[in-house]
């Protein structure tokens, strides 16, 4: 299904209403699909006769562990309550000051 919409003529407003729109469709969607899955998937399981519910459980008993906890490896020199462990997505303070000229390493936490 193909919708032609020339979005050049859409104002801002009708242009956040269609997005909004839009979010609302994918959720959906994904929901449905999501939905799917999971009644597929349990109608799999009872064919060896579990629950869905019996094998999720199954699998979290093994690989469940105590989460680890990463030691921070970066501290805000404007604020040192604020760190960071290299991990995952840069924090904004620390991109800020890259882009004004400083290295990674002027925010390294020191080990004595």
């Amino acid at each position: 299904m193909t919708h032609n919409i020339d979005l050049d003529t859409l104002s801002l407003e009708q242009l956040k209403s269609l997005q909004q729109d839009l979010a609302r469709q994918i959720e959906s969607y994904e929901t449905r699909k999501r939905s799917e899955a999971a009644k597929k998937t349990a109608e799999f399981a009872a064919q060896f006769g579990y629950s869905l519910e019996e094998l999720l459980e199954t699998t979290k008993s093994r690989t469940s562990k105590s989460p680890m906890t990463v030691k921070p490896k970066y501290r805000n020199p404007e604020d040192p309550n604020v760190t960071w462990s290299g991990r995952g997505r840069m924090p904004v303070w620390m991109v800020k000051k890259l882009e004004e000229g400083a290295n990674a390493e002027d925010f390294l936490i020191k080990k004595i």
